[in-house]
């Protein structure tokens, strides 16, 4: 399901983002609309993408899903619609990969979360995912990767 967790540290990076605070379960409805809009600006402004699109968690309530979701860019980003500038997440993290389809993206953290603890390590927030290959490039999930990122205290 994840493979062995790491541990890293990463640079910050440009992003352009779009800033998201929805309903749990609104998030099949909102999340296609919201990355097309992300491309379309980036790809507008001769900017990107210059990596795959992510989300970054700022809070999960259980009706609420406080989140942004982004892509790395290649120069400033201009204001345009709900797209702003933002930055990919650096620092002292814990990383893995989870793969397969995302109906099984809980039990990848819940997976990755447990490593964490058990090898000692304080998890911090906000967390992030990066979809580095999903149903844009197989229709097989089993080839879908995620990758899960968790900032370390």
């Amino acid at each position: 399901m994840i493979d062995e967790p790491v541990l890293d540290t990463l640079t910050a990076r440009p992003a352009a983002v779009i800033h998201l605070l929805i309903p749990k379960d609104a998030i099949q409805t909102e999340m296609g609309p919201a990355y097309a809009e992300l491309i379309a600006a980036v790809a507008a402004q001769g900017i990107g993408p210059a990596g795959p699109w992510y989300s970054v968690h700022h809070r999960m309530a259980p009706d609420v899903w406080d989140f942004e979701i982004g892509v790395p860019v290649t120069g400033p980003v201009a204001t345009a619609g709900r797209v702003v500038a933002g930055e990919f997440p650096g620092g002292r993290v814990a990383r893995t990969v989870y793969h397969g389809g995302y109906e099984g993206l809980a039990g990848g953290w819940e997976a990755f979360a447990a490593w964490i603890t058990a090898a000692g390590h304080t998890p911090a927030d906000p967390f992030w995912e990066v979809y580095a290959a999903g149903p844009e490039s197989s229709p097989d999930p089993a080839a879908w990767r995620t990758e899960l990122y968790r900032p370390l205290a």
